[in-house]
């Protein structure tokens, strides 16, 4: 049975999309059979990739409206065993579509969508856009657990807990399976002290719920702050590709290494 894992943060810019492909892809090059839903209407997920507009004709919108098939949206990456379902700008007009949809099953066309490839995948990645809206309210009802990345940064904890809410309602209404896998903190910079105190914070908090490299206490995985990282999405690949040596692509291998254990 394959593993679905929604990564969200109603915040931009924490690195959300970075951990989606690059978890993705560090999944696949580990001999995983791996989806990527693109669900964000910024479609950074789908260039990351190296897919453009004029690669495709279908995107997960025509998924949720009904009109295709997963399986008829899915592109082949030129990466073995990663898998990618693209989004496009047209999808900020699924609100509407959503609101049409009676009898609550809004909330839960992405998980009916998912049923016809399930059984295909090891895993299923699905990137949400930075909002609690319908489209992240439906990755989360089909998912089974949630990675939140956090940055490192000022305010890096401001509105989680409005994210933890809503996880919490999800689990009680449309999604009681649904957990959150952890907390990832990215943009960490082992010579900033904002850093140091962002992931003391996780620490005391959540402890329980951040990734580990190995069995080791404090030994918490963390995405540093990285310039690969940065540059490998205007190459249309992820870092693992990319800058396979760098310290963001063991980051992320590290954290593929930590899903596959548990």
């Amino acid at each position: 049975m394959s593993e679905i894992i929604s990564i969200a943060n109603q915040k931009g810019g924490v690195g959300k999309t970075t951990t989606a492909v690059n978890l993705a892809a560090s999944l696949a090059e580990k001999g995983k059979n791996v989806l990527l839903i693109d669900a964000d209407p910024q479609s950074n997920a789908t260039t990351n990739l190296g897919f453009s507009r004029n690669h495709y004709e279908f995107n997960i919108y025509h998924v949720l409206v009904g009109s295709k098939k997963l399986s008829e949206v899915v592109l082949k990456t030129t990466i073995d065993g990663l898998h990618l379902a693209p989004s496009n700008i047209g999808l900020v007009g699924i609100e509407k579509e959503f609101y049409a949809t009676r009898n609550n099953q809004r909330e839960l066309l992405l998980k009916r969508g998912l049923e016809e490839v399930r059984d295909r995948y090891d895993f299923i990645i699905i990137d949400s856009p930075p909002a609690l809206g319908p489209i992240t309210i439906n990755a989360l009802g089909a998912s089974d657990s949630v990675i939140i990345p956090i940055q490192c940064e000022f305010f890096a904890l401001e509105g989680l807990a409005q994210l933890l809410n809503t996880v919490s309602l999800l689990r009680k209404t449309i999604n009681p399976k649904l957990r959150i896998r952890g907390f990832l903190p990215t943009m960490y910079s082992k010579q900033n002290n904002l850093s140091k105190q962002v992931l003391a914070d996780l620490e005391h908090h959540f402890e329980d719920k951040l990734f580990r490299i190995g069995k080791k206490k404090k030994d918490f995985i963390v995405v540093p702050r990285n310039v690969k990282v940065a540059e490998s999405p205007s190459f249309g690949k992820p870092v693992t590709q990319y800058a396979g040596k760098s310290k963001g692509s063991q980051a992320y291998h590290q954290l593929a290494a930590a899903i596959l254990r548990a």
